[in-house]
């Protein structure tokens, strides 16, 4: 099952208590792990995470900027959410009142998995089988997986995928009682945890 989602930091406290207070502790029961390392975040993210902006979504992103985030260009264009990063640099969306998909008006409510156009088929495929989350939505844009069909929190895959260089930064961690634990990668080449 999914449970988690593992972040790299430079400084785990700091990164902790940032994204605490980002999603206001509200992650539908995802826990969010952070590791150390050493090195600075190069290049955009495969994964991502969106957060509620709810009815006074200005006045969120401007809570958000005072927590640390900044705001960033990532050739988005001109779109209806707003993209910031959090003190590492780690790209997140901000995501306005009627965002298809939004089921709450604040905290997390979406990962957003990169996906290549030939593995459409095969990454929800993977991610449903470890995941044990359904596939509510399939459109051209991609899938969105929630545990249950009221699960405040998606799984959301779709193209085109960030060129893959390094360890993705981000990664999704899933509990399975009968499987070895460790880092594996899924059909995209993404990492993944897997905790007992």
């Amino acid at each position: 099952m999914l449970t988690g989602i593992v972040f790299d930091a430079l400084d785990v406290a700091r990164m902790d208590r940032f994204w605490q207070d980002a999603t206001r502790g509200q992650t539908d029961g995802l826990r969010l792990r952070f590791m150390p390392t050493a090195k600075p975040k190069a290049g955009k993210n495969r994964l991502h995470l969106d957060l509620a902006g709810g009815p006074d979504w200005e006045a969120e992103v401007a809570r958000l900027l005072t927590l640390g985030a900044t705001r960033i260009d990532i050739g988005q264009g001109d779109v209806p959410w707003d993209v910031l990063a959090d003190p590492e640099g780690n790209e997140f969306c901000v995501l306005r009142p009627g965002h298809p998909g939004v089921l709450a008006d604040s905290g997390l409510v979406a990962i957003c998995l990169d996906m290549a156009e030939e593995d459409r088929h095969a990454q929800p495929s993977f991610w449903e089988s470890q995941a044990d989350w359904h596939t509510v939505e399939s459109h051209d844009w991609g899938v969105r997986l929630r545990r249950r069909p009221t699960s405040t929190v998606s799984l959301v895959m779709g193209p085109p995928a960030t060129p893959k260089a390094l360890r993705n930064r981000l990664r999704l961690e899933v509990t399975h009682r009968d499987r070895q634990p460790g880092e594996f990668l899924d059909v995209g080449g993404n990492e993944f945890h897997v905790r007992y």
